[in-house]
């Protein structure tokens, strides 16, 4: 029996401007010579529990310099490595006729339209650069809990995270006791930028009673937490005590757990939000280590009787008003979205929050856009995803199928992230970016010439499309056959098209 030819993949490096710009990518020879590269955000090692320290050089080279972060640095007209990086990476192409320039990443950067979040502590991080310019990126949730803490469990879910292409990773450990080790181990052995939500471990340093949440308290963390190497916070500042009457009054009421803690020590303490009163000193804090800042919707809607409401929406016009303080000093920040939302005000989120927040990075968590399909939300939610992104959000945050059923499983980790890089990649293709539709037209030459091995590693999960092709195929299938087992050799459309060109003298 004949061998079956499989193409072949392996790493290589594209380089910039001087050697130590070098961006790792997958290069795939297909069955018939064709060459295909795709992005990967593995990392140059993607086995070692720590990566190489990439931008050691670089940081070490700016010590002392008046600029702290790479929005001062574009704002000032200087490109940064990292921002050369980024644009090799979004690209994909080397040399004077890529799609993306240094040039044009550090424009969006200055404008706040983008951000590179990559703290001066986190130099194994590859740059990456988040705006509606540039491809949609997809972030996958991770975090140890009472019941999984390990550091070993914790790595595992990083590297599944970043097999099926998570483009950052938010540690939403809680409630251990090894929390800061857990999360140096996930910051060394992270290429992608790591995301937390501070506010987790103040309340677990306040033992749980968010009477005794203090500003002191909370600022200890995020100085912590910087210090470690995170690269951007999630902080819930824009949800002040006048909303608070507009959430009551909702049929789900706050539903974001960080937004419930802060909402908590409010009333709790009969105070304002810590973080908005001390919104000042948390930019400094994030403008000595370059920590970005994802200004969160502590009033996301969590059900569609909620959405697009004067708590959702009262939130986003303060977040707009922080979003320009971060912009006058220097602190990069994007803006995170709902939630539950109808499929028909979808774009009406992503216009007003250009308005509110003058084009500032939009991060979204879906939206959901119907709230009856428990087990499927990982659906629900990639339709007004990919809708949304088209409009313009800059990244999606992944919604498992175990959403507001349990903690996901490594299967529901896996479905999540391959469902939310389709709808990302759907709005790509939407957005027209160049080279979006190169592999989408592989697959279609390798379809029409039943190229079967080829179409698998063009897929997103190539183990599981061959395994549905196989399972329905006779057992004798070693060769690539002319047929699949939806029409069988006698009905075969495909084969009737090759035909069809040789009539017409198509090639």
């Amino acid at each position: 029996m004949a061998e079956v030819k499989k193409p072949v993949q392996k790493q290589i490096f594209l380089s910039g401007s001087s050697p130590d710009i070098k961006v790792p990518f997958k290069e795939l020879t297909l069955t018939n010579g064709e060459k295909l590269l795709l992005s990967t955000v593995e990392g140059a090692c993607p086995e070692a529990k720590e990566q190489p320290k990439l931008r050691a050089p670089w940081i070490n080279a700016r010590v002392g310099d008046k600029h702290k972060t790479q929005l001062d640095y574009a704002k000032a007209g200087i490109v940064t490595k990292e921002m050369e990086y980024a644009a090799l990476r979004e690209s994909m192409k080397e040399g004077p006729d890529a799609a993306f320039t240094p040039e044009m990443v550090r424009e969006e950067i200055a404008k706040g339209h983008a951000v590179l979040p990559a703290n001066c502590n986190h130099p194994e991080c590859e740059p990456m650069v988040i705006g509606k310019k540039f491809s949609v990126k997809v972030n996958a949730n991770i975090g140890a809990s009472a019941v999984s803490s390990g550091f070993d469990e914790e790595i595992e879910k990083l590297r599944l995270s970043l097999k099926f292409g998570a483009d950052t990773v938010m540690d939403l450990s809680a409630g251990v006791d090894n929390l800061q080790q857990i999360r140096s181990a996930i910051l060394r052995a992270s290429p992608v930028p790591i995301g937390t939500v501070p506010m987790y471990e103040a309340l677990d340093r306040a033992h749980g009673d968010a009477s005794q949440l203090t500003w002191e308290f909370f600022r200890d963390v995020v100085i912590d937490q910087a210090k470690q190497g995170v690269d951007y916070f999630t902080i819930h500042a824009g949800l002040t005590r006048e909303l608070l009457p507009y959430a009551a009054q909702r049929m789900m009421g706050i539903v974001s757990r960080g937004g419930s803690i802060m909402a908590s020590a409010m009333l709790r303490r009969d105070e304002e939000n810590l973080a908005y009163a001390h919104f000042d000193e948390l930019m400094e804090i994030c403008r000595e280590f370059d920590v970005a800042l994802s200004l969160g919707d502590g009033l996301r809607p969590g059900a569609l009787a909620d959405a697009c409401d004067k708590a959702q929406y009262g939130e986003l016009e303060n977040i707009g008003k922080l979003a320009l303080r971060c912009r006058e000093a220097g602190v990069q920040c994007f803006i995170e979205g709902p939630g539950h939302v109808p499929l028909d005000r979808v774009f009406e989120n992503q216009d007003l929050e250009d308005k509110y927040c003058h084009e500032a990075p939009f991060y979204t968590l879906g939206p959901l856009v119907s709230d009856i399909a428990p087990g499927y939300d990982h659906i629900t939610s990639a339709i007004g995803g990919s809708l949304i992104a088209w409009r313009g959000t800059a990244m999606l945050c992944y919604v498992t199928p175990s959403e507001h059923l349990a903690l996901p499983t490594p299967e529901d980790v896996k479905v999540g992230l391959i469902t939310y890089k389709l709808a990302a990649h759907a709005a790509d293709l939407a957005k027209h970016l160049p080279g979006a539709q190169l592999r989408d037209d592989a697959m279609s030459r390798a379809r029409a010439e039943f190229r079967w091995y080829d179409q698998f590693a063009l897929s997103l999960d190539p183990e599981h499309a061959e395994q549905v092709w196989k399972s329905q195929m006779p057992d004798d299938c070693a060769h690539e056959p002319s047929f699949c087992s939806m029409c069988g050799p006698r009905f075969c459309p495909i084969r009737l098209n090759r035909k069809l060109k040789a009539a017409y003298n198509v090639k």
